[in-house]
């Protein structure tokens, strides 16, 4: 366990490639029951001494498993190596096998979740039997969530129930795709439907309607504007691959035919945010120009348009000090100098909240997840484990 993470071996050992095959195997798509996959693993992570405990949805359809080894010290103490368990849907891609049947081919292994981010878990319940836990001097916790990929949901039930129960682990390890190099920072990110209701006429007579597509295209015109304000005036971060915050729309529909004045019409746009940025503003920005300048133009005899907003993605970025003991062990461990900053979300920013520094590292590519034929290369579940093996040998383990 004591080998340096560069003479990792190039190939997985079997138990974490049998492991992530069952994982695999488990129809997690977000929003979906991924209960069979949180009782497996809380049955296999019992089976050697752990402690655990489940936070469920509200239909109790769906949970997060939080477990412990060895000794908590009151719950204030330890690494908690953290997953989410649920995958994007593979409906309309074009897979060339099944994606819950994971297979191995040309280096690498193939399955939805393979690289986002089951692989990570597989690695961390493999190497569990290899602890000596009687030299653990400092416990080791798990936490693998639900509905980490529609806007970190499940975590946030797990976290209260950390904190009602006055658990504080001391750092987080959130297994994401990174090539296993470490990462420090994300962006925020903030998400919002805005339904735009006019009122229906014949196309011929547009003075007798409200055209719900007229005024949403306006307001579209206003967020790419402040966008572009944004770009320009807000101080910018070059660790990110993009400096700046972004504000973008994503989605745009509305009209029932070609022929009638639009009633409704609605558009989607997302604010990814710098850390330490307040989202509020750009938000309430949008939402006054809506309220000042395009309602009072929503009106004919006898009818009045309105704006509805809906927000449906809300996560804070993630930033660690460069200086946290946590970053120093992982740096020293990979046998990098310097952690990185990375644009896609993670759970990381709401552990920071609760008080748990994260660091994310973990096996694969984040350009292969989310695509058919999804994979994680078995070089990089190698470096995981080894990467994992040393971790617990230099921070929880007594000299032997």
């Amino acid at each position: 366990m004591n080998a340096p993470l560069n003479t990792a071996a190039s190939q997985p050992t079997k138990p974490t490639l049998d492991i992530l095959k069952t994982l695999i195997g488990f129809n997690t798509i977000s929003r979906e029951s991924n209960l069979g996959l949180i009782e497996w693993v809380r049955d296999y992570l019992e089976r050697y001494g752990a402690v655990t405990r489940l936070t469920y949805d509200a239909e109790r359809r769906k949970a997060n498993l939080f477990a412990t080894l060895g000794d908590s010290g009151g719950g204030r103490f330890g690494t908690v190596f953290s997953g989410h368990t649920d995958v994007v849907p593979v409906k309309g891609q074009n897979w060339d096998t099944d994606p819950f049947v994971a297979h191995v081919a040309d280096g690498k292994l193939f399955g939805r979740g393979a690289c986002d981010m089951k692989g990570f878990i597989a690695v961390c319940l493999a190497r569990l039997p290899a602890i000596d836990q009687s030299r653990l001097q400092t416990p080791l916790h798990f936490s693998f969530s639900y509905d980490e990929e529609v806007g970190c949901l499940g975590v946030r039930e797990l976290l209260a129930d950390l904190q009602a129960n006055d658990i504080r682990p001391t750092g987080v390890i959130i297994g994401e795709p990174t090539m296993m190099q470490p990462v420090i920072a994300h962006k925020g990110k903030r998400s919002y439907r805005c339904s735009v209701h006019g009122h229906a006429a014949h196309s011929s007579c547009p003075h007798l309607g409200i055209n719900s597509i007229d005024y949403a295209a306006m307001m579209q015109l206003k967020i790419r504007e402040i966008a572009l304000r944004v770009r320009h005036s807000e101080q910018q971060d070059y660790d990110f691959d993009v400096p700046y915050s972004s504000i973008v729309t994503t989605l745009s529909n509305g009209g029932n035919a070609p022929n009638i004045i639009p009633d409704k019409a609605e558009f989607v746009f997302e604010h990814r945010f710098l850390p330490g940025i307040d989202p509020s503003e750009v938000f309430e920005e949008v939402k006054a120009y809506a309220e000042q300048e395009i309602l009072p133009q929503m009106h004919i005899e006898g009818a009045q348009g309105r704006i509805e907003f809906e927000t449906l993605t809300a996560y804070p970025g993630m930033s660690t000090p460069a200086d946290d003991p946590l970053v120093a062990s992982a740096l020293r461990i990979l046998g990098s100098e310097r952690a990185r900053k990375v644009g896609f979300g993670t759970e990381g920013g709401l552990f920071g909240q609760a008080g748990m520094p994260a660091v994310i590292c973990g096996p694969g590519d984040i350009i292969h997840a989310h695509k058919p034929n999804e994979f994680v290369t078995l070089e990089q579940l190698a470096r995981c484990e080894s990467f994992f093996d040393n971790f617990i040998a230099s921070s929880h383990l007594a000299a032997a």
